[in-house]
């Protein structure tokens, strides 16, 4: 049960270390980046970016989540009460986090994307991006708090 405790971990730890990561390079270099390009620059770039990253990211995701959890019933069962509890909060943190993304960040997403698919700039461009700013620093804390939950459960399950 031990190895499949660890196992199970480790998957949740390195697939939401992508997004967590993702997350981190979009608050301190994404962000300020994209503050300095016009509009038509910033629906192309981002409507690209969301384009490639709403395919993609769903994989590191949805594994992150599923282990997670699956770290949290091995924990359980195993009578682990410290990883069950720190993997318990991990899991929390990443529905939080997955609420905040579908309610602010995939309407900019789907936003942007569809201006640069049909090469155009959306009219509210630079509103779009304050709005998926608005929620970057959350959606980095919850990802911490995330990573630190499986590393909490990695160090004493």
């Amino acid at each position: 049960m031990e190895a499949l405790l660890q196992t199970l971990a480790v998957v949740a730890t390195m697939a939401n270390a992508v997004v967590y990561g993702t997350d981190v390079f979009s608050a301190l270099v994404q962000r300020p980046a994209m503050a300095h390009v016009d509009d038509v620059v910033l629906t192309s770039a981002m409507g690209q970016t969301h384009r490639f990253g709403d395919r993609r990211m769903p994989i590191p995701g949805v594994f992150g989540l599923v282990a997670t959890v699956a770290t949290v019933a091995v924990a359980a069962v195993d009578g682990k009460a410290v990883p069950a509890v720190a993997a318990g909060i991990a899991a929390v943190s990443l529905v939080v986090w997955l609420a905040l993304y579908n309610k602010v960040s995939a309407p900019v997403n789907k936003e942007l994307t569809g201006a640069a698919l049909e090469c155009r700039t959306a009219p509210e461009a630079r509103a779009l991006q304050r709005t998926w700013d608005s929620v970057i620093n959350a959606r980095v804390a919850l990802q911490a708090l995330a990573l630190g939950g499986m590393c909490v459960a990695l160090a004493t399950g």
